[in-house]
């Protein structure tokens, strides 16, 4: 990557800024002060006229800072040059080329020409070294020396001498390897039975939590229709002098705890289900329990009204009666530049009722409701997928 093609890039969102501006009227006119919907407006435009999408998070990162330090993929480049009115992002350069860049392209060329040459002579000059012989000297040796029988041996004994000294020798030598035997038998299953011993001790060490535990099955049940709850749970186990710890809960699955203690405090909670703690005795508690949880009906309208396209008139007017005028409205975005954005509530309104397929990762966090029944309250956010 050099620095021309950063200077390419600065030029593409220059155009960019330009092709959205012809058609639309964001909030602002420099596209580095987008955000929110106005991303959301442009993410549609860009699949209708490119075919294809960059996230949120990529936009931040290549659109709210100017000048950019590193270039984005290369099939981001080609989306945002086909979007530009170009065939490809080389189109687009070929098209903005700098006197300077076409000039070091002919100088890089003939610099690759003569490295290329130099190379072929420094591979001819090695072949002549890369063979060598050797030589094999077999010698058949001659016998410089000879087997000479020497009187040595003879002795002035009789034979009988010699007979009782060889039956003395072998006995002492078998006695040897006798006790040798049995002591290096000893050895042996000395080893292998301390050996098992250890490794009795390891298994119990390792497998003592499996061994003294046991396992508690729970299953949310929804109060109202009475089925198993259809959505992700979150599960706080309280301990005395510890933090709590978070677990989450599957959609239509038993939550699984495996313990030794004798009592349990946990706290379930859901963006759709009222927060509810529950404390159990472990020693008299069956093992297996079916927990009902009180939904939150007004998270669960504004998720279905963020899903449905049906009726958009009707969805309008029941969202206006269901949120307060003065609500608080916060957007929480998963990056770097921004972690959350207020709005208003005719905004939110807009937003859920917008046909955009960025609606289909839509969330809701948590809401509050005041004495009369109107929602004061709602955090949510659009989840990202960068690989999409």
């Amino acid at each position: 990557m050099s620095d021309l093609d950063l200077l390419h890039f600065e030029q593409l969102k220059s155009e960019v800024q330009t092709q959205y501006l012809e058609n639309h009227t964001p909030s602002f006119d420099d596209i580095s002060k987008w955000k929110g919907i106005d991303i959301i407006y442009f993410q549609e435009d860009l699949r209708k006229i490119a075919k294809g999408n960059i996230s949120e998070k990529s936009f931040y990162t290549y659109f709210k800072t100017s000048p950019v330090t590193k270039l984005p993929r290369i099939d981001m480049l080609n989306i945002l040059s086909i979007y530009a009115g170009y065939v490809s992002w080389y189109d687009f350069k070929k098209n903005h080329l700098f006197t300077d860049e076409i000039l070091k392209e002919f100088e890089d060329l003939e610099q690759t020409e003569i490295n290329q040459l130099e190379k072929e002579v420094e591979n001819s000059e090695d072949l002549g070294t890369e063979e060598k012989t050797t030589e094999n000297l077999v010698k058949s040796p001659e016998e410089l020396s000879t087997i000479r029988f020497e009187n040595t041996d003879l002795q002035n004994t009789n034979t009988e001498n010699q007979s009782v000294s060889k039956i003395s020798e072998k006995f002492e030598t078998d006695k040897n390897k006798d006790i040798r035997s049995t002591v290096s038998l000893v050895k042996k299953y000395l080893w292998l039975g301390i050996s098992a011993i250890l490794a009795v001790l390891v298994g119990i060490l390792g497998f003592k939590d499996e061994l003294f535990s046991k396992k508690f099955y729970y299953s949310f049940i929804d109060a109202d229709r009475n089925s198993k709850i259809n959505a992700e749970l979150q599960v706080q186990i309280i301990k005395e002098n510890e933090s709590p710890i978070l677990y989450v809960a599957k959609p239509n699955e038993p939550f699984v705890y495996t313990t030794k203690s004798k009592t349990l405090t946990m706290v379930v909670s859901s963006p759709y289900y009222r927060t509810d703690t529950i404390q159990r005795n472990l020693e008299s508690a069956p093992e297996a329990e079916n927990i009902e949880l009180k939904p939150n009906d007004y998270a669960i309208m504004l998720f279905y009204y963020s899903k449905s396209l049906k009726d958009l008139k009707k969805k309008r007017e029941s969202l206006n009666y269901l949120i307060n005028d003065n609500a608080l409205i916060y957007q929480v975005f998963d990056n770097q530049f921004y972690g959350v954005e207020t709005m208003n509530k005719q905004r939110y309104i807009n937003l859920v009722t917008l046909p955009s397929a960025s609606l289909e990762n839509l969330d809701v966090i948590d809401t509050q409701t005041d004495k009369a029944g109107k929602i004061v309250m709602i955090k949510f956010k659009i989840d990202t997928d960068e690989e999409k």
